[in-house]
């Protein structure tokens, strides 16, 4: 009789296999209020190494945290009609407190220009204020109506970074700066996605911005999910709050203003770009673990080695567990491991400690061999990047096998529809055609130049667009 596999395959029901594999690896569970979710220790882990290494590069351009409030006055919403009117159904309006009904309704922030910007109208007062460089993690509440764990949450945790500068050059150069520097160097980097830089059109753009950036990953099933995004406001939020500085002339300006954020949609991401049948692939460089020590038996001498082993890796460098657990099954406690990603796994016996080995099992290309005892401390920092390195590769790999140029709609459609991206020049597609590709649920996820990299404008010459469908 077959054994049941421990999670739905990919290939015959992907959603399922999302799901299940984040109920099967401990990363979240649903919340009790629809659209919520509790954030389990794992998955809370994997969010606390992507903040450590997002703030690190985020502070490297000069800004600083700070926090603002949950609660925004509803007032504040009305003061720029394109963002109110892009957030206006996802709001969360608080009208009681304390017992009472409340002079004024207060928002649960969705994002925070509004209150940011209120702020930043008293601390900017001349040139020499400029630029005003801030960043909040935080968690921010968007009314959800399909909610799917990670991806789309009523409530979410993010970092959202709000800056003011003396000129349109500094404010478009700061916001591509943290596109690219920021962004997408963390997610090549260190998650391993290949993503897609790119300009998103006048239809998908950030509500009051005059311009947005964003990288888009494929995911495994061939769906686009948007990564992290970095808009140009212009000045559209200083004129709503009359945020103006005196210039070196003497003269009163507005500044121009970015904003920019990514989200825990991050480990959706890794779960839905990486895992595979047998549960996460979490890249090296990420990974709060890197290396698990199993002891096969409770024999002592095995104990005492794997204990020993894990402190000769944790001195080298490498994030380490001792899994001495041997009351429950080691099989058992293989699989968890497997379904939880971690790179590799090192496990001793007693067979093992006679031969002076340990078998080294890597969970992103698969298999196992004994390796030296003696040998693994040195070995293992050089698998951990080659494992890295092939992580990346697949994912580049996966997209460029699936993305196909087109030259119509209809060609379009049908390369989406069967699970992969389409290239159509954006003379050609236009945003007549990007009304007609919605009709198929299928979006333009971002504005290439020929060359791949960024354009400057909506209508540059040879703007190709990327459409598929997606998350």
């Amino acid at each position: 009789m077959t054994k049941a596999p421990v999670l739905t395959p990919q290939a015959d029901d992907f959603p399922r296999w999302y799901q299940d594999l984040i109920t099967k690896a401990e990363l979240a569970d649903n919340g009790p209020v629809r659209g919520t979710m509790v954030i389990r220790p794992y998955g809370y882990g994997l969010w606390e190494r992507m903040q450590g290494e997002m703030d690190a590069r985020i502070k490297e351009t000069g800004t600083q945290n700070a926090y603002f409030p949950l609660l925004i006055p509803q007032s504040y919403l009305t003061r720029e009609a394109d963002h109110v009117e892009g957030f206006a159904p996802e709001l969360a309006v608080v009208t009681h407190g304390g017992g009472k009904e409340l002079e004024e309704p207060a928002v649960v922030r969705p994002t925070s220009e509004m209150i940011i910007n209120d702020y930043f109208s008293k601390w900017v007062q001349s040139y020499r204020d400029l630029p005003l460089l801030i960043n909040q993690w935080a968690n921010v509440v968007r009314w959800e109506l399909r909610p799917r764990l990670f991806l789309r949450t009523t409530e979410f945790l993010w970092q959202e970074g709000h800056t003011a500068h003396a000129t349109y050059e500094e404010a478009r150069d700061f916001a591509a700066h943290i596109h690219r520097q920021v962004y997408e160097d963390f997610m090549v980097n260190v998650l391993a996605m290949d993503v897609v830089p790119g300009r998103k059109t006048v239809k998908e753009r950030f509500a009051g911005a005059i311009n947005t950036l964003t990288l888009e990953g494929m995911m495994g099933d061939g769906k686009a999910l948007q990564m992290a995004t970095s808009h140009e406001l212009g000045q559209n939020f200083a004129k709503a709050f009359n945020t103006q500085y005196l210039s070196k002339d003497g003269k009163q300006e507005l500044v121009w203003q970015t904003s920019w954020g990514s989200t825990t949609r991050m480990i959706g991401a890794l779960v839905m770009m990486h895992g595979d049948d047998n549960g996460l692939r979490v890249p090296p460089r990420l990974a709060q673990i890197q290396a698990v020590v199993l002891a096969i038996k409770g024999d002592e001498a095995v104990l005492a080695k794997v204990r020993e082993l894990g402190d000769r890796l944790k001195a080298a460098g490498i994030r380490v567990h001792v899994d001495d657990r041997t009351d429950t099954p080691f099989g058992r406690r293989a699989v968890d491991w497997e379904l939880k990603g971690v790179p590799v796994r090192i496990e001793i016996g007693p067979r093992d400690l006679e031969n002076g080995t340990a078998m080294l099992a890597r969970r992103i290309p698969g298999g196992k061999q004994p390796v030296s005892l003696d040998a693994l401390v040195s070995l293992l920092p050089q698998v951990l990047e080659e494992d890295q390195a092939l992580l990346l590769k697949q994912s580049r790999e996966r997209r460029e096998s699936r993305t196909t140029e087109v030259s119509t709609i209809d060609e379009a459609v049908e390369v989406a529809g069967a699970g992969g991206w389409a290239r159509i020049p954006w003379a050609v597609l236009g945003e007549e055609g990007e009304a007609k590709l919605a009709d198929h649920a299928v979006t333009v996820r971002c504005l290439v130049a020929e060359d791949g990299s960024v354009p400057d404008t909506d209508d540059a010459p040879g703007n190709v667009a990327v459409v598929a469908r997606a998350y």
